[in-house]
């Protein structure tokens, strides 16, 4: 993606080969901050404190966070730490273990000499997986938006609406994103389309980041609040849905950003087309419950309690929203049942949310 015209990742290599750089995206959409990387302590507090976050880039910054935490120490007992410590910083996406378990069986068997060049390596490759996964999931989510929009045109539509929850485009993976991925090949196709942009409480990462992101690439957008989408569909006024996941269960139900679940009840009740985009990491094939088996991030209530932005004067600041002594709590992420998922748009395909679904374009999981 662009920025002012400039070809940008989320993530990427400084010059000295070693340090990463990651744009900080707490301070969104306000100040563009660029922060480096330089040992494990900094890859576990950017995925902890979400200076980065979906499950994509978190799967990425993991995999450098590993090669960070050996630059000076190769040892049996670093790798392990390494790996235990990232594990613990985020329970919900399954792109972490995923990175984890994979830069592990690559280094754990080579002499401790050969493993930080090995890591920095594999690291790397995954980053540019992910971007090339990311671009093959936008090129099969745009056979579904012209689909629909040739639907849509036939029918004297002037443009094609398409509404997402959070964020889970370019800012959540390396490149491309995941459920915006589709929306910017169909934009980069000439197809005249508009994303309704859920603010999405507590964090706002649909203001803050979806909002900003659309802006920096041109595209028409228009922010709602968290609750607005059962009334817009009401009304016609969304053609399709198109959210992202943290993990997918083998059986297709799918944990997303906690109210992703009512978006799909809505979009059920009123014949919404609801799609699910996820690259393959994404999909956990150990688990078949989505529900009682996916374990729920919960975060620090200060979230729902108060509220940060930018004052006329340009400074930054928090604001307490409840009463002094009223208790929140604040789950992450919620289930949507797979009967509500319309199809997933994956790297290879886009096919039923169910297990034979999904096997038809993993086979090597049968």
């Amino acid at each position: 993606m662009r920025i002012n015209g400039k070809p940008t990742r989320t993530l990427w290599l400084a010059a000295d080969g070693e340090t990463v750089e990651i744009i900080d995206q707490t301070r969104l959409p306000h100040d563009f901050v660029v922060v480096a990387l330089t040992g494990l302590e900094d890859a576990c507090a950017a995925i902890r404190d979400m200076w980065v976050r979906g499950a994509p880039l978190i799967g990425a910054t993991a995999a450098f966070g590993m090669a960070l935490a050996l630059r000076h120490d190769q040892s049996d007992a670093r790798l392990d730490e390494a790996y235990g410590r990232l594990y613990a910083t985020r329970p919900t996406a399954v792109n972490l273990r995923w990175a984890l378990d994979d830069m592990k069986a690559l280094l754990a068997p080579l002499p401790p000499g050969r493993r930080k060049a090995a890591a920095y390596a594999r690291a790397q490759a995954i980053a540019d997986e992910d971007v090339a996964m990311n671009e093959a999931l936008g090129r099969h989510g745009l056979e579904v938006i012209a689909a629909l929009w040739a639907e849509k045109r036939a029918k004297g539509a002037e443009r094609l609406n398409i509404l997402t929850h959070c964020n889970a485009g370019w800012l959540a993976t390396v490149d491309w994103g995941t459920a915006l991925a589709p929306v910017y090949k169909a934009f980069e196709a000439g197809i005249p389309l508009h994303v309704w942009v859920d603010e999405t409480r507590p964090r706002n990462q649909g203001a803050s980041l979806t909002a900003r992101e659309l802006n920096w690439q041109g595209v028409a957008h228009t922010v709602i609040v968290d609750n607005a989408g059962g009334h817009l569909m009401q009304h016609g006024l969304v053609d399709l849905c198109i959210v992202g996941t943290d993990r997918t269960t083998a059986e297709g139900d799918v944990c997303n950003k906690i109210g992703t679940y009512l978006k799909a009840l809505a979009a059920r009740d009123n014949g919404v087309p609801f799609y699910v985009a996820l690259p393959g990491p994404t999909i956990d094939w150990t688990l078949a419950d989505g529900v009682a088996e996916i374990p729920i991030e919960e975060r620090d209530p200060a979230e729902i309690t108060h509220i940060a932005g930018r004052t006329a004067d340009g400074a930054r600041v928090a604001v307490q929203l409840t009463p002094d002594g009223s208790p929140a709590v604040n789950y992450g992420f919620d289930v949507t049942p797979a009967r509500l998922v319309t199809g997933l748009i994956t790297e290879r395909g886009v096919c039923p949310a169910s297990r034979a679904g999904l096997l038809s374009l993993y086979p090597e999981h049968g």
